[in-house]
């Protein structure tokens, strides 16, 4: 007897059917309805059912309204609820048919909907048809990262949101974080609209993790409602951590607890020193152009430079790498010559690119330099008891 129409993943656009085709009345009351019936002069006509409809006729509502449509004295065969694209909000009857109610979802910010039903009593009919609008919001979604990738055991979770909520807790509550071994962990705000989870201690070697935002449906402050759910799913790889101390010109390689390697590197020199601090692997490329105008060095300059380089493994975003650095294998292990990446041999790189991973750990020690927070995965330099204290639930 009913027929739903299917709704959109967005802000729901939508109609419902039920039944046959119906001709549109003005009206969202019984006092608005219309009824027929044979033999409308004979005292054994059937009474007309009343037909109401909420939300009434010309109302201004929240995407979250629900739509109800009731029949009195009658059934309802049926309910047709129209954005103003034409897409269709499900629904059901209940109440032996006389109860139809929407199903629970977000209609269309800002479009105007039409409703239409009809209701039979015996050989009695009524019509019934009206109209509202939901008023102008903002959608709230969030993208989440990493996904789908095996990522090492320094990276964060990170969720990015499309408009700033008043009410972080409430964003914060609907976020899960499950992991297939126990980790004690907490989420942390960047900004209004960045939020990042990590445990209290590296991630465990080889833990899938599944992180999900439910968020459709629900007011987040002032006229701002969740459009989507999310969720994705990754795992942690290998422990890999590195350290490396650039009075001693070495990088250290740790896996799973086992020292693997000693690598000889040169990092930045006295005037453009690297950074300290605990870094993760961003990304990872076989080969990039490095060019010295994207960290402020301009052409000209005595330490300017224009070259490509391999095996590069990237740490900061003001532009900071492990990479190959064939010419400077002389100084690698001895001194530091470099405009703040780390280099190494061709063959070293070539080795520590295959074994890494995006989001394994590189812990600089020995420099004075200090890593400015959010220059990269800069999540480890945060204290835990600071970290708790960034979450809106703690």
């Amino acid at each position: 007897m009913t027929v739903a129409g299917r709704a959109r993943s967005r802000p729901v656009r939508a109609v419902v059917l039920v039944g046959a085709a119906l001709a549109l009345v003005a009206g969202c009351t019984s006092n608005g309805a219309t009824s027929s019936a044979p033999g409308s002069g004979s005292s054994a006509q059937a009474a007309a059912p009343t037909i109401t409809v909420n939300p009434g006729k010309g109302r201004t509502v929240a995407p979250t309204a629900p739509v109800v449509i009731r029949a009195q004295q009658g059934k309802l065969d049926m309910v047709t609820v129209q954005a103003s694209d034409g897409s269709v909000v499900p629904g059901r009857l209940a109440n032996g048919d006389t109860v139809w109610r929407s199903d629970p979802q977000l209609l269309q910010f800002g479009s105007k909907y039409k409703v239409a039903a009809s209701a039979v009593s015996g050989s009695a009919r009524s019509t019934v048809s009206s109209t509202f609008t939901v008023k102008e919001s903002k959608g709230l979604h969030a993208f989440l990262s990493p996904d789908n990738r095996t990522v090492g055991v320094g990276m964060p979770i990170i969720a990015r949101l499309t408009a700033t909520p008043d009410d972080r807790a409430m964003v914060e509550s609907r976020l899960s974080v499950t992991t297939s071994r126990p980790v004690q962990g907490a989420w942390h705000w960047f900004s209004d609209t960045e939020l990042h989870w990590r445990p209290k201690d590296y991630w465990p070697a080889n833990t899938t993790v599944l992180v999900k935002a439910n968020l459709n449906g629900v007011k987040f402050g002032n006229n701002v409602y969740g459009d989507h759910d999310t969720s994705v799913k990754f795992k942690i790889g290998e422990s890999n951590i590195n350290t490396v101390d650039v009075n001693a010109h070495t990088l250290t390689v740790t896996t799973n607890g086992k020292l693997l390697r000693v690598i000889p590197v040169t990092t930045g020199k006295s005037t453009l020193p690297t950074r300290a601090g605990i870094k993760v692997i961003i990304s990872k490329q076989t080969e990039t152009v490095m060019d010295s105008a994207t960290v402020d060095i301009p052409k000209g300059s005595p330490d300017a430079y224009r070259l490509t380089v391999k095996n590069a493994m990237r740490i900061t975003w003001s532009g900071e790498y492990l990479h190959a650095a064939p010419w400077s294998v002389a100084s690698q292990g001895v001194a530091n010559v470099s405009h703040g990446c780390t280099g190494m041999s061709d063959a070293n790189a070539q080795w520590m690119f295959d074994h890494s991973q995006v989001g394994d750990v590189v812990k600089y020690v020995g420099s004075t330099r200090p890593l400015e927070q959010g220059n990269g995965y800069t999540d480890w330099n945060v204290p835990w008891s600071q970290w708790l204290a960034g979450s809106a639930l703690t």
